[in-house]
């Protein structure tokens, strides 16, 4: 049987690395802001989580589309559109932020680079962010120009990402600070780099604005990785649930808040700055949130790649009503456990509540709610 293939069009993108990342046999793409992003390679999960923490890999990660603000109004709209406050924030600086709507829903996650007093990049995640933008400002008339410039990310990550780059990029690039970002020459153009990226192995993330030279770029990285054991990679999905990082369209979507999601720090409800959802967020905050997103250890087998969400039951006096759902879930080779994220109810969403997990196989797991970034836990079996 023919495995099947994706067709890529206009409406589906690739990205100036995908001859390079198709030519190091790449075994399988997502489709992400209508650009393909590589999910992963030869190597398995397992082997590649283990990689990633100890060498360093080139991630094409060009699906991270970049929403740019411009002109007078610019830094306006960007405020409007979260309840980070971005009244201290600098040029050269790189900021985690909620964007919502008026239900104080979830609209993306981006991170928001400050190229200039006037001049944003918003790096963002799944969803259309360029529209909402545009509608915000035509209806406030606001002076500003929004467009998707021809950006497209490229990822370093790893423990080894310093001293590759520098090999590329020279020792500046080992000054710039996390979540900051410089300018650096390469082969007489200059690139944005940023100390960033989707995992929480360290690393850097390279802003190309000049398609034309992606390959170029990939084969300087790759040539001066050898030494440092590089392979090219994608986020690895052990190491993101382990370290808590969440994925817009699957951790969260616009049915939650930036107060279910683990962003109260990102969130200036003192009255002090204007954004859109602002009172509804005041009164989920006033309330407080129903449920929060917490990671879930639970026992046996290595848990299947089923289609999410999973039920999870509650135990005690709980017992066998769902109290929240799984998310995500894989076997932690580390932890020697399986580990998932998932929206938990408010009296079960402390760390060390035991519970159950209904998972894909249909089979009845007992777990345990824990923080994140998470750690092992001690899960006391239940008959």
């Amino acid at each position: 049987m023919v495995a099947p293939k994706l067709n890529v069009s206009r409406r589906i993108r690739a990205t100036p690395y995908t001859s390079r990342v198709e030519s190091l046999g790449v075994s399988g793409y997502s489709v992400v802001n209508h650009t393909i992003l590589p999910k992963g390679f030869e190597k398995s999960v397992e082997e590649d989580y283990w990689h990633l923490k100890n060498h360093v890999q080139l991630w094409d990660v060009g699906c991270q589309r970049q929403v740019e603000l411009k002109r007078k109004d610019a830094a306006r709209l960007v405020q409007l559109m979260t309840p980070r406050d971005l009244r201290q924030a600098v040029v050269g600086q790189c900021l985690y932020a909620p964007l919502i709507d008026h239900q104080a829903g979830m609209i993306n996650d981006p991170i928001i680079l400050k190229l200039d007093e006037d001049h944003f990049w918003l790096s963002i995640a799944d969803s259309d962010v360029l529209l909402w933008a545009r509608g915000l400002a035509i209806g406030m008339s606001l002076e500003v120009s929004i467009c998707e410039p021809d950006v497209w990310p490229l990822a370093v990550q790893g423990p080894k990402s310093d001293a590759l780059m520098a090999k590329v990029f020279g020792d500046m690039v080992r000054d710039i600070h996390f979540f900051r970002f410089a300018w650096l020459p390469f082969n007489g153009h200059g690139l944005l780099i940023a100390r960033s990226g989707y995992s929480k192995q360290g690393g850097f993330e390279i802003y190309l604005d000049k398609p034309e030279m992606g390959a170029e770029l990939w084969d300087a990285l790759w040539d001066a990785g050898m030494e440092f054991n590089v392979s090219p990679g994608s986020p690895n999905l052990i190491e993101r649930v382990e370290g808590g990082l969440l994925s817009y369209g699957n951790e969260m979507t616009n049915e939650n808040n930036p107060l279910e999601c683990g962003m109260k720090q990102y969130c200036q409800l003192d009255g002090s700055i204007d954004f859109i959802g602002y009172e509804a967020l005041k009164a989920i905050s006033s309330k407080g949130p129903d449920r929060k997103i917490r990671g879930v250890i639970f026992d046996g087998s290595p848990c299947p790649p089923c289609q999410f969400p999973w039920p999870v039951l509650g135990m005690g006096k709980e017992n066998d009503r769902q109290i929240g759902t799984i998310t995500t879930a894989i076997w932690s080779p580390a932890f020697k456990q399986n580990i998932a994220l998932g929206m938990i109810e408010r009296h079960s969403w402390n760390d060390g509540t035991q519970v159950k997990v209904e998972s894909g196989d249909g089979l009845i797991r007992t777990g345990v709610v824990t923080k994140l970034p998470m750690s092992k836990k001690r899960i006391v079996s239940v008959d």
